[in-house]
């Protein structure tokens, strides 16, 4: 049953599952498994903090995401299929659990974040 993005419990329902997505996904699982390793329950509440910073604004996020994705770039390039996938997957499970002005913020917000990200990393590129 879908219903709005509400509050944190659903921000870490929409994560959860979107995660359980992305571990198992043949082109992007890697950048979670292989190259960098990660600590789910570290991991996760950062995740639930970010995305219910983003929807909500609660100030809870305290990370640099710019510099993790760079840091991972210089690792094993991030390709601009890897975010249409990251895309693809992210939007395809808020439909999946979410409707609403709150899952459509989301899925904006994650497109804006995913598009500056890779502005970022094409710039670090050209720089190099």
């Amino acid at each position: 049953m879908q219903k709005e993005i509400a509050n944190r419990t659903d921000i870490e329902l929409l994560i959860n599952k979107f995660y359980d997505k992305v571990k198992a996904d043949e082109l992007i699982g890697l950048f979670f498994t292989d190259i960098i390793p990660v600590d789910w329950k570290k991991h996760l509440p950062v995740m639930y903090d970010f995305w219910e910073n983003t929807v909500f604004g609660t100030g809870n996020y305290q990370g640099n995401t710019m510099q993790k994705h760079l840091h991972l770039h210089r690792l094993s390039a991030i390709q601009s299929n890897h975010f249409e996938r990251w895309l693809l997957l992210f939007n395809s499970t808020v439909d999946e659990h979410f409707t609403g002005s709150n899952a459509i913020l989301i899925k904006q917000r994650a497109l804006s974040i995913a598009t500056v990200i890779q502005i970022k990393i094409a710039n670090m590129d050209k720089s190099n």
